[in-house]
């Protein structure tokens, strides 16, 4: 097979943000992020690094309003590059599952990248926010992300007592979930209805 360029550059600009995002899905886990939101920038760290995908995510947002638009936006662009930089996912592995631990909380994703979006994540939070991300954000960014991926994402917390922890095992188990379910496996088309 010859050698894969899975790549993606886009822009997006609203009323409410401007995002520039570069993505390498056969990368090293090159990352440079910065949305204005500390705790995102590091949640997009985690996701990125553990997918081995170089990631380069630039965010100028109303955060003067609140948090949601940057964080639904930088989601919505990093779905968005995911599914472009996929193409038509021709001999993809297209299911990831895996756990994350981080100290005592363990987390658990598993993908689809089957070109129909779904999403149900349980992360059972209890803070209101950490690091400028307000918490009920966190199932709405994965949320995105599968809507503009074309993928069905699963996302459960099975236990921990941090919240910070809690999220990024979700983040992390997320990453290394995409990176088993994107690796080119055949020249097939991975469906039995012959597209995806």
């Amino acid at each position: 097979m010859a050698e894969l360029r899975r790549t993606a550059e886009l822009r997006r600009s609203t009323r409410e943000t401007d995002i520039a995002l570069e993505l390498t899905l056969d990368g090293t886990g090159e990352v440079d992020i910065s949305t204005g939101i500390g705790f995102l920038d590091h949640m997009f760290t985690a996701l990125a690094f553990w997918a081995r995908f170089d990631l380069r995510l630039r965010c100028e947002g109303d955060l003067q309003i609140d948090d949601h638009h940057t964080a639904e936006d930088c989601a919505l662009a990093f779905g968005d590059a995911l599914d472009r930089a996929l193409g038509d996912r021709r001999g993809i592995s297209r299911f990831g599952a895996a756990y994350a631990p981080m100290d005592e909380a363990l987390a658990r994703v598993v993908v689809d990248l089957s070109g129909r979006p779904y999403c149900v994540a349980n992360l059972a939070t209890q803070r209101e926010q950490i690091g400028g991300l307000a918490l009920e954000n966190v199932p709405h960014i994965f949320a995105s992300i599968a809507i503009k991926a074309g993928a069905n994402v699963h996302v459960d917390v099975l236990r921990g007592e941090n919240d910070h922890h809690r999220v990024e095992a979700a983040f992390k188990a997320f990453g290394l979930a995409l990176r088993a379910a994107i690796v080119v496996e055949s020249d097939r088309v991975p469906s039995t209805k012959g597209s995806v």
